[in-house]
């Protein structure tokens, strides 16, 4: 390795390094570091891109802010020069990743797996350059091995070494049952890196075991061991919790630009700079000089999380979109006016109605006790006169607007 990066002239250090800093910025953990500035290197003085891999279970195609922390390390990649490796595990997504898991997951059909990795493709194009991915379904080559091969497989690896995995043990700790076939997903997914002769593989901390699976079949096939990228969960808006649509924490990136900006604007101070690093564009020195002038007090924290709004906002809409989000969030949150724009609902229920069923028949909220919750929180008003009474009885008339939270408008027409 030493012997390798001796070759390199100043210009072709200098741009190791600089790799090296990108590739690094945000990142958990790299297993190990000293291989991926090897990996660089060799790619360098051999003209010759590297393979980074990401593989994906299409089982939740709702791509948000947390799944594209992995994405923009991959756009890193790309934008150097590098090959990207998109796995779809339309075969080890009919197993189900038990990473995680209390209980074995569903399986998925091939209709499902083949309709989510559409989605995801759509959703990824707003990250990466989709058309400069190299596809991969795994199934093209895991389908193809027979009994004796699975084997083989299977003996390429201890009990013992499958039992590590954190997940595993506890369910044998509180007497849950393991499924013989879960044992199987880690090996398929190291096999993948067998046969695509990966040199990165890219994935969150969870996938710690899996990724780690892929250098130990490498080694074992006989080929030059994958490097491990493992990036961090990115916790959502509550500060707590990793971002999850589940936990309706999340910003995604499918998202109105008003809604995504509103939805930025309430991440946590603390999160800040861990935002900057993982869901923007911007180099390793920008970030370094936001961290340096938030410390100083120069920027302030108020001016730096409408950067970081108005940033993710131009990323997924462009930067006129994200000039009118931030417009609207002035207007509206700081100086309490109405928004320019505000959707229209057509009516056609009854006109003498109760606030509760008002709320529910616009789809502002998706039942009545959450209407009520929501009015108890004095987050409701119409015609910007904030409503006490849940049982309010309204007499509807034409263009009359209702307010829910601080982001929800709607106009109501009849």
């Amino acid at each position: 390795m030493r012997n390798l990066l001796a070759q390199l002239n100043d210009e072709q250090r200098t741009e190791v390094k600089r790799q090296m800093a990108i590739y690094s910025q945000g990142v958990q953990e790299i297993i190990p570091a000293e291989e991926l500035e090897y990996k660089i290197a060799k790619s360098i003085l051999e003209n010759k891109p590297l393979k980074i891999k990401l593989g994906l279970d299409p089982s939740a195609p709702d791509v948000h802010l947390g799944h594209t922390v992995v994405l923009n390390k991959m756009r890193q990649f790309q934008e150097n020069g590098h090959l990207i490796q998109l796995i779809i595990g339309d075969f080890t997504g009919k197993i189900g990743d038990p990473t995680g898991k209390s209980a074995a997951r569903k399986q998925l059909t091939e209709e499902e797996v083949k309709h989510n990795a559409k989605t995801y493709f759509e959703q990824f194009a707003k990250v990466i350059d989709m058309e400069k991915v190299e596809l991969h379904y795994n199934s093209k080559w895991l389908s193809k091995l027979n009994l004796e091969d699975v084997i083989q497989l299977a003996g390429k690896i201890t009990v013992a070494r499958l039992l590590e995995r954190d997940d595993f043990e506890e369910r044998i700790a509180f007497g849950k049952p393991i499924s013989l076939h879960e044992f199987f997903y880690p090996l398929m997914q190291g096999y993948d890196s067998v046969v695509l002769e990966c040199d990165i593989e890219l994935g969150g901390t969870d996938q710690h075991f899996n990724i780690l699976m892929g250098r130990h079949f490498q080694e074992k096939y006989g080929k030059e061991k994958q490097v491990a990228l493992l990036m961090p969960l990115l916790e959502g808006l509550d500060g707590v919790e990793k971002m999850s649509k589940s936990k309706k924490n999340y910003i995604g990136i499918d998202e109105i630009p008003q809604e995504m900006y509103g939805k930025a604007m309430s991440i946590p101070d603390e999160l800040m700079n861990k935002y900057f690093e993982l869901v923007t564009d911007f180099t390793p020195d920008q970030i370094q000089t936001i961290k340096e002038q938030l410390k100083t007090g120069e920027l302030h924290p108020r001016d730096a999380k409408m950067l970081l709004a108005r940033t993710i906002v131009r990323m997924y809409h462009g930067q006129e979109a994200a000039e009118r989000a931030e417009h609207h969030f002035i207007s509206v949150f700081q100086n309490g006016s109405m928004p320019d724009e505000i959707p229209v609902i057509e009516w056609e229920g009854e006109r003498e109605i109760s606030i509760i069923e008002l709320l529910v028949g616009l789809e502002l909220l998706k039942s009545k006790s959450e209407a009520r919750r929501m009015i108890a929180n004095r987050g409701v008003r119409v015609d910007g006169n904030q409503v006490d009474d849940p049982q309010l009885q309204l007499t509807i008339t034409d263009g009359l607007i209702v307010q829910v939270g601080k982001r929800k408008f709607v106009k109501v027409k009849l």
